[in-house]
């Protein structure tokens, strides 16, 4: 039996990880603050301490532990958030990183995982976009997220650690909270279309984004680790590889309700990309090539999840 560290496991994504994680016989310590997640989230026989990953006494609560690899899926994930309180972001993503990455110097983890994300990447001409592209943040959510990636390079350059950032796309499924309004395109607009039978959408519906399912996602973070090579900083794109257009979406969650929604383009966010989309080629190198989650299914599955 082995000891994890995964953080953020009262979330959406960190939860799905440390429940697998479980289930596969071994223990899991998390930290979550609870800003976005819920205690209700938490794996069953998972050791919860409640407190920022940022927190240099919450860390050294961490010392005594022996872990096999470190998760580090905590952190502030919305890019329009980000400009509302840009310290705040940085704290809880970039700093945190360095906080975790120095804890498992300390206690010789030789495997950390990050979860980064496609916004470092900005707004690309060449699509779909490939990890050689420059990146280029439009939000201060995606600075703190590609600082956070230089700060695992380093780490695997001086220190021999092994380490791996995953850039997620637009991650989605059951598990995904439906009361955060400004964090998960499908979540809100189904929240909305549940809500009040209206889908406010701000921007055009020509925008386009890479949905991935959450359960693709999970097998690609076990797969990271079974994959890291000692001193080697791995990065690539988590996604499907498949465009899909913002009134695509829309128009899959009223037809999946079956009920009289309407929807209203209108206004735009801060930092927004108006499209991208992975490849998703350098990722099936490296863990393996497998069937992903349509994108049809997988709305299906999350509708008939909370309805």
């Amino acid at each position: 039996m082995k000891t994890y560290l995964v953080t953020g496991a009262a979330g959406f994504i960190g939860s799905a990880i440390a429940r697998k994680i479980i289930h596969q016989g071994n223990n899991v310590v998390t930290i979550d603050n609870l800003s976005t997640g819920s205690v209700d989230k938490l794996p069953d026989g998972i050791t919860f301490i409640n407190g920022d990953c940022q927190d240099p006494e919450i860390i050294k609560r961490l010392e005594g532990y022996n872990f096999e690899a470190i998760y580090h899926i905590a952190g502030q994930s919305s890019g329009e958030i980000s400009f509302e309180n840009p310290i705040y972001d940085l704290q809880t993503n970039a700093q945190s990183t360095l906080q975790l990455l120095n804890l498992a110097k300390k206690i010789n983890c030789n495997k950390f995982i990050y979860a980064s994300t496609m916004s470092i990447y900005g707004d690309v001409l060449r699509l779909p976009v490939t990890e050689d592209i420059a990146a280029n943040p439009k939000s201060f959510y995606g600075v703190g997220k590609l600082a956070s990636e230089s700060y695992l390079q380093i780490f695997a350059n001086q220190f021999k650690m092994s380490t791996a950032s995953l850039r997620l796309f637009n991650v989605y499924g059951p598990g995904q909270s439906l009361t955060n309004m400004k964090q998960g395109m499908v979540s809100i607009f189904l929240s909305q279309a549940i809500n009040s039978n209206h889908i406010h959408v701000k921007g055009s519906g020509k925008r386009f984004r890479d949905f991935i399912y959450i359960d693709d996602v999970v097998r690609a973070f076990l797969e990271t680790e079974n994959s890291l090579e000692p001193g080697e900083h791995l990065f690539f794109n988590v996604c499907s590889g498949v465009k899909t257009t913002v009134r695509e979406l829309v128009e899959s969650i009223c037809n999946y309700l079956d009920s009289n929604i309407s929807s209203k383009y209108e206004g735009n966010t801060p930092g927004d990309q108006f499209g991208i989309y992975g490849n998703p080629e350098k990722m099936h190198k490296i863990i393996g090539d497998w069937r992903k989650t349509e994108f049809q299914k997988g709305i299906e599955a999350f509708i008939k999840s909370i309805t």
